[in-house]
């Protein structure tokens, strides 16, 4: 068995609840890593510019599949983004008024964009996971402009989260598929447009195969690369879907159960 690709999602998976890792252990780790050639691949539903600040002195020999797919970097190189077409916008737009969602983003290729109308708490938390953060006057202009959108994030209380994600599925057609991202979180994504897809992009460009890749996750959004690839770990912390669909059940995010695993990768003790 041989990886050549590693692809891991950031929060509840490789970062712990504070948001961190062990920075001098992993630097170590993918030292080890070039040397092997293989690539390390950061899947997240966040954006670009969030994901690459975790690794200010790495993120130029990284690849992000940011956005859950929607938009794919190698280093500073755009590979694809997805785009979701003017009158999918104003159509979600219209279900979004009814739902009320605590905060609604729409997640574009330059930046993201808010309503101005945004507490600034949820502003600030918001910012967090999209540092290139916009407000705007009217939602609806976006569909209008030059900016390529390709993505919604909601946010909802944690209580209701799985009820309004039904409500979601029932509401907006085949055009968007809502997948949770946890605590609340709701990501809209284009059909087809999701990690292991954007893994497979990445695999025909390197010439990697779905049987050397090595996925790790937690959450709804991770679902695809989870099920479909055959070295998958899923979080103890995870949830029971994406356990059931794992290879392999790891330790929580609190521990370091991703960084023990992709040492066992490197040093080949992995079986």
């Amino acid at each position: 068995m041989t990886i050549k690709m590693i692809a891991v999602d950031m929060d509840g998976t490789f970062l712990n609840d504070q948001k961190k890792y062990n920075e001098e252990r992993f630097k170590k780790l993918f030292d080890l890593l070039q040397e092997k050639g293989i690539k390390f691949v950061v899947a997240s539903g966040n954006q670009y510019f969030q994901l690459r600040s975790f690794f200010p002195d790495l993120y130029k020999s990284i690849a992000f599949v940011a956005e859950n797919g929607a938009n794919i970097l190698i280093g500073e190189d755009h590979v694809y983004n997805a785009e979701l077409r003017p009158e999918k916008i104003v159509q979600t737009l219209d279900v979004l008024e009814e739902l009320a969602p605590m905060n609604l983003i729409l997640c574009g290729k330059q930046s993201a964009y808010v309503s101005n109308t945004v507490s600034k708490e949820l502003f600030e938390r918001a910012s967090f996971y999209y540092p290139k953060l916009e407000k705007v006057d009217d939602l609806y202009t976006l569909a209008k402009g030059e900016e390529t959108i390709f993505k919604f994030a909601l946010s909802f209380d944690e209580q209701e989260a799985v009820e309004k994600l039904t409500a979601l599925k029932n509401s907006l057609g085949e055009g968007l598929i809502p997948v949770s991202s946890g605590h609340g979180d709701i990501d809209l994504i284009i059909p087809g447009v999701h990690k292991l897809n954007g893994l497979r992009l990445l695999g025909k460009k390197w010439g990697i195969s779905d049987d050397e890749i090595a996925t790790f996750g937690d959450s709804g959004n991770d679902f695809e690369m989870i099920q479909q690839i055959k070295h998958s770990f899923a979080m103890e912390n995870g949830q029971p879907k994406i356990k059931e669909a794992a290879t392999t059940i790891i330790g929580s995010n609190n521990t370091e159960a991703v960084l023990d695993t992709i040492q066992a990768i490197v040093e080949e003790k992995y079986t």
